[in-house]
């Protein structure tokens, strides 16, 4: 038999029957059958990717608009050095060619790190195995076992397959990094649940043997499995494209379109003028050049990098640069409680005992009669170890030992267990049974969620005296486990019983109380939550916790103002899709008792209703949701290496405060953004309209294609990625998120951009130019070589014009709102040096005699320079009494002139 199929619920028929589908038998396969299914079935490894040679993943990257918009232009510009060589066009498509490689090969790096996502599922299978073959235990390869194998597993093993259990002597797996369940669950090869998942008597794929050991049948392998199930869910989940992706691919979209269509149409109207074939060739590739930003794309990746370096240092790790941008249009925060919004720090804070409430810290406490016995079960009934340093194990455990160990004699002498029953989350309770202290026989010692005790009790200890359990006791008792919850904690009853039998009883317990803990609020997370409801954004509680608990955290931190909405995990599953998209609007929302994959519909109805979704998670199974959001956020701390590859974002102190801090950067860095898109965009008029001029009135080109780029690459790149760094704006979190349908390139930018900015720059260029031609002794109608003085002292000039009006330029793009004077001239040490290094490139390009030959140009007269400085500060004063209209939120500004 070379493909074997196991039955569809392996967890629910005889063991027998399920040897016998595999076609195994408890001493294991032979080599040669396994041989076979290994080729049946393939590697126990899981397939996460498809191969692409990497040659064709990296020429992929050029297939955008912009990236063949410079091609093109490099291009032409080759043509054009062919046709007419020794025009400077080979050093123009050598540049503009480096550029789009320069931009690809940074796209390419990027993606290659988000395929770790995947890598991230492989490692969590182990690299070896203890397997029984030809009747012998062998030690070999996971990757090699096939579905039949039977396998060993011991304490600290990772679970190389999904498996039947065969034998299990004291086995505990921890199933959080599959489930979400944080406690580790027993394992029992008798017992069974509906849901395979659930079931006792099944290990799966990547969990982890915390204790004991166990035999294995293996049912599923690679792919099948449990976790290749998640794989194949995630790989078939669609990463969501980033806002600031979908801008700047509109954003290109609309500049290319412009450059092509004027390159087009002026190269035919110079040919119809007769200017020729290889000047209107080269004259369209300046039209082309000239409106195309080469350094946009470099200058937003070099922003996004440091804000995403400042955010790390706010322990913030962002993993994809262009997630930076998606957290400022973050409209719902979906979080997890404990550990982000609360401290992960479990201690006891009250006990019910002998039908009052004492403080954890109450004198009193010791002297109720029912203490001593709490304490005996709290310390007896526990896994948590000793250590040099206090207590390991699950916190619960620790949290009751740490309470216990404050009195000297809360423990009783050390008893010698005899039997236990763990905790399963199915039966929410844990019993041990122990040798009684002084007389034969033994004690049952029992701790669980308070209902489930109160079920397995026949009697409760009042004043140290044994009473019948009546209905009305019940009902007091639980009345005191809701009055907890409501305050936020967690609780736990205590029940013991005597017997003769080692075995736990199933019942007839005595009731002796209720230990309230809590994991108490980050001090710092009410703060973070009010910033977000100033900043718009709704803020979604997603836990496993009980509901009251879970409501009196959100309370207790601001998440829930008002009445408040609960929905239980088992409300939402009968909810319809629509049902969900309906309760999703109202403003405070609790999901208790959700599963990992009703936290993904969450965020899908999110996503539906158009919300840009954040959401945190730390498991395998988040993974899905992490990678589905728009912002996923991990836990650095208790987070899954899947669950960290599979976000956005990594949080390095799992602090919901960390969250708000990164949109605050988030919104930061798409306003800033928007500054240096508008100053880069400034200097196209004074680029385009030179190509235009020479066309239509016939004149000496003022401003040649080397200077462009020079502009472009050189002048304007430092200014610009000053301005990504720019602090925020006063109010910036107290405004709304901005709407899917904020364009970065708006109508309000483009007017401000190409109307009355850039023409005052290109007034301020051709004013310079015919000056200085004019004061040469120019005569209109008169052509000038390339290589006359008077021609090259002119375009420096031009050149020098726009470069000291984009200086003004710089400045008034750093507040779009506040006055200059309120934020500080020299606040911004990056755009200060920006402009000394824009002025020291204007020296450089028109006094080194070595530039002067490389460039066209020439040295240039103090008056010259001073020829546009009128033209720059008209661009402050404009801008500021620009911004004051904008502050008194006068329409018409506000409608046509704020950008």
């Amino acid at each position: 038999m070379d493909v074997v199929v196991a039955p569809s619920e392996p967890h629910r028929v005889a063991i027998e029957d399920l040897l016998t589908a595999l076609g195994s038998e408890e001493m294991g396969l032979t080599a040669g059958d396994a041989a076979r299914r290994l080729d049946a079935h393939g590697s126990n490894e899981l397939r996460v990717r498809q191969d692409v040679p990497e040659i064709l993943r990296f020429l992929a990257q050029f297939r955008n608009f912009f990236a063949l918009l410079l091609l093109m232009g490099g291009g032409l510009a080759l043509i054009a050095e062919r046709l007419d060589p020794g025009q400077g066009n080979l050093y123009i498509a050598i540049a503009l060619i480096a550029v789009v490689v320069l931009n690809a090969g940074f796209t390419y790096l990027q993606e290659r790190q988000s395929e770790r996502i995947m890598d991230s599922f492989r490692r969590m299978l182990p690299s070896m195995a203890r397997v029984i073959r030809d009747g012998e235990t062998q030690l070999m390869e996971a990757s090699r076992l096939v579905p039949g194998d039977i396998i060993y597993l011991l304490e600290g093993d990772r679970v190389p397959a999904d498996a039947r259990l065969l034998e299990a002597n004291g086995l505990k797996v921890d199933l959080s990094s599959l489930t979400g369940e944080s406690e580790p669950q027993h394992r029992d090869p008798d017992t069974a649940a509906a849901a395979i998942i659930d079931s006792p008597n099944m290990v799966f794929s990547g969990t982890l043997v915390q204790t004991g050991n166990a035999k294995a049948v293996i049912c599923a392998t690679g792919m099948a499995t449990e976790i290749g199930r998640i794989v194949q869910l995630t790989k078939e989940t669609k990463a969501v494209e980033t806002p600031i992706h979908r801008e700047l691919r509109y954003f290109i979209k609309v500049i290319s379109t412009i450059a092509i269509v004027l390159g087009v149409l002026f190269f035919a109207i110079s040919v119809a003028i007769g200017k020729g074939e290889i000047v209107s060739l080269i004259f369209a590739i300046g039209i082309i050049v000239a409106n195309v930003p080469e350094g946009l794309l470099p200058t937003v990746t070099l922003a996004l990098t440091m804000t995403s370096k400042r955010m790390a240092r706010k322990n913030a790790l962002i993993k994809d640069l262009e997630s930076v941008e998606t957290l400022g249009s973050t409209t719902v925060i979906c979080t997890d409680k404990t550990g982000t919004l609360t401290q992960n720090r479990l201690s006891v804070t009250n006990l019910v005992l002998d039908g009052r409430s004492y403080a954890a810290n109450d004198p009193g406490l010791p002297t109720s009669p029912s203490f001593g016995m709490a304490c005996k079960i709290m310390a007896r009934c526990n896994d948590a170890k000793p250590t040099d340093y206090g207590f390991t194990g699950d916190a619960t455990e620790v949290a009751l030992l740490d309470f216990v160990e404050a009195f000297e004699d809360g423990r009783g002498p050390t008893a010698r267990r005899v039997a236990e029953k763990p905790f399963e989350s199915a039966v929410k309770h844990m019993t041990t049974v122990c040798e009684a202290d002084h007389d034969e026989g033994f004690e049952a010692y029992l701790k669980g969620a308070p209902e489930v005790v109160l079920d397995l009790s026949s009697r409760v200890m009042l004043g140290g005296v044994l009473v019948p359990l009546t209905p009305a006791l019940r009902g007091r008792v639980m009345e005191n486990y809701s009055a907890l919850a409501r305050g936020g904690e967690r609780g736990l009853g205590l029940a013991y019983r005597e017997t003769g039998d080692p075995e736990p009883p199933q019942g007839d317990y005595v009731f002796t109380g209720i230990v309230g803990m809590i994991d108490p609020p980050r001090p710092e997370v009410p703060a973070a939550i009010e910033t977000c409801h100033a900043a718009g954004i709704r803020v979604f509680m997603l836990t496993g916790d009980y509901g009251l608990t879970a409501e009196a955290i959100a309370r207790d931190v601001g998440l829930i103002r008002g009445e408040g909405t609960i929905i239980q995990g088992a409300d939402l599953a009968a909810m319809t899709d629509e049902e969900l998209m309906e309760a999703l609007k109202a403003p405070d929302i609790v999901f208790a008792r959700i599963s990992p994959a009703q936290k993904l519909r969450i965020v899908q109805a999110l996503q539906a209703c158009g919300e840009t979704v954040t959401v945190t998670g730390d498991g395998v199974n988040d993974a899905p949701a992490l990678k589905n959001a728009d912002m996923g956020v991990a836990m650095g701390m208790m987070g899954t290496d899947v669950a960290k590859e599979a976000a956005n974002m990594v949080l390095m102190d799992d602090n919901f405060a960390t969250i708000v801090a990164a949109v605050e950067e988030g919104r930061t860095i798409f306003e800033n953004i928007k500054k240096f898109v508008a100053y880069i965009l400034t200097s196209n008029v004074p680029q385009i309209l030179p190509f235009i001029a020479y066309v239509l009135l016939d004149i000496p080109l003022p401003l040649t294609v080397v200077l462009i780029l020079s502009i472009d690459l050189g002048t304007d790149l430092l200014p610009a990625l000053g301005l990504g760094v720019e602090p925020p704006e006063t109010d910036l979190m107290h405004k709304p998120p901005r709407s899917r349908g904020e364009r970065l390139l708006s109508r309000n930018l483009l007017l401000m951009s190409y109307g009355w900015v850039g023409m005052a720059q290109a007034a301020a260029g051709f004013f310079c130019y015919f000056y200085i031609l004019y004061d040469g002794g120019w005569q209109w109608g008169q052509e000038l070589a390339n290589t006359d003085p008077l021609y090259r002292t002119a375009i420096t000039g031009f050149f020098a014009a726009v470069i000291i009006c984009q200086v003004s330029d710089v400045i008034i793009c750093r507040t779009r709102r506040q006055s200059l004077l309120s934020v500080g001239v020299l606040t911004n040490r990056l755009v200060l040096l920006g402009i000394a290094t824009e002025l020291a490139l204007l020296a450089l390009i028109s006094y080194l005699p070595a530039c002067n030959v490389f460039f066209g140009t020439a040295p240039l007269k103090a008056e010259y320079l001073a020829l546009s400085l009128p033209f720059a500060l008209f661009i402050l004063l404009a801008d500021e009494g620009r911004r004051v209209f904008v502050r008194r939120e006068n329409p018409f500004v506000l409608r046509w002139l704020t950008w």
